[in-house]
């Protein structure tokens, strides 16, 4: 038994329950001689029933429970600042272990709520209209700290309300985390973990062009690319990152891959910025450069924020770029902006305090 008992290493951080899905938990257990069935025993408990007392589970032998909690974790993060937005979007500040700050957005709408995660503290690609990447990146993100998010977003819901969205938008580029990511994905959508439906589940990337296939291939997922702009000169501006994959590296990438169908289309993230990317122009050539590429485009005003340059288009220029891109056959969307008011929209989230003079703090449940 104590093979799975000890801890990976002096010095190094006690392994977390949540950090591993079912079949590679059930190895951990089976190696150290115990039956994998006290693997799905142990995600009945965390997940099913949300319990993170190893000692409260009671169906588990007593000297496992005693061992378990001894060497091992299963609660990665602690609500630290719930902030509540006017239109019902709440933002969780969460502080991990060796008290890193992150933050998830929880969005409730009329036949969906929609959890957005983070998979870094902070992202290294410094997209120039985002707050995240002002921070620079501390560090990634386990996979316990990323599904945690969603535990202690559960928590916050009350009656029969429940999460049925994830999506990785968060704090991070998640393609530069995907072991992490993949990993989470498998227990959020594992019937004995969160038994979410994987097309319940959207990724998004600012296009690690060598990492979406390996991420496509864990499953029918929705793959959501951050494109901003339809030439490179803006979009180096705006995302540097494409610098090193241009469009042409990018979307020939995506006319290419076999799992991107009408079935599985891809999610164009276009954030509409005043005169920088906002033109009639810049509508018809974006759907020129999306030609033999089966998606959708996702119109996203810009949400402004101290240390962006830019603002966003009037309402008046933004419904004539959706309706020049529809003219063209694509099918798009333009975006309502949530939780502008707490700093939890789109190109927001940056970790900026846990005690802001404006947070409006409240108990769980509230």
């Amino acid at each position: 038994m104590g093979g799975i008992l000890r801890s990976e290493g002096a010095g190094k951080p006690r392994p977390n329950l949540k950090g591993y899905s079912r079949e590679a938990l059930r190895e951990r257990f089976a190696n150290a001689g115990l039956p994998p069935y006290r693997a799905d025993q142990v995600m009945a408990w965390l997940y099913g029933r949300g319990i993170d007392d190893i000692h409260a589970m009671t169906d588990l032998p007593q000297e496992l429970r005693e061992s378990l909690a001894k060497f091992w974790d299963c609660r990665a993060l602690e609500l630290r600042n719930l902030q509540t937005s006017s239109d019902g979007t709440r933002k969780l500040v969460l502080e991990t272990h060796d008290h890193e700050v992150l933050e998830a957005v929880l969005i409730p709408e009329e036949r969906r709520t929609t959890l957005c995660v983070s998979t870094q503290v902070g992202c290294p690609l410094a997209c120039s209209f985002c707050a995240t990447g002002k921070m620079g990146l501390k560090r990634n993100l386990g996979v316990a700290e990323i599904v945690d998010q969603f535990l202690r977003a559960r928590e916050l819901l009350s009656g029969d309300d429940a999460i049925t969205n994830i999506v990785f938008m968060g704090m991070g580029e998640p393609l530069l985390n995907l072991a992490a990511v993949k990993e989470s994905i498998r227990i959020f959508t594992d019937p004995r973990g969160l038994g979410m439906a994987p097309r319940r589940i959207t990724v998004s990337t600012s296009g690690i062009v060598p990492q979406i296939r390996p991420l496509l291939e864990i499953g029918p997922i929705n793959l959501a690319i951050s494109l901003h702009a339809s030439t490179d000169a803006v979009r180096d501006e705006l995302v540097p990152l494409n610098k090193r994959f241009p469009l042409k590296v990018l979307l020939g990438a995506l006319r290419e891959e076999e799992l991107i169908s009408r079935k599985r289309p891809v999610f164009f993230e276009y954030t509409l910025m005043k005169d920088t990317n906002d033109s009639l122009e810049d509508a018809r050539r974006l759907s020129h450069i999306l030609e033999g590429i089966p998606g959708k485009v996702n119109l996203i005003p810009m949400n402004p924020h101290p240390d962006a340059r830019y603002q966003p288009p009037s309402r008046e220029t933004c419904d004539a770029f959706a309706a020049e891109v529809h003219r063209s056959g694509l099918r798009v969307t333009l975006r309502r902006n949530r939780g502008r008011d707490i700093d939890a929209a789109c190109g927001q989230l940056a970790a900026r305090s846990l005690s802001e003079e404006n947070s409006i703090v409240q108990p769980p449940g509230g």
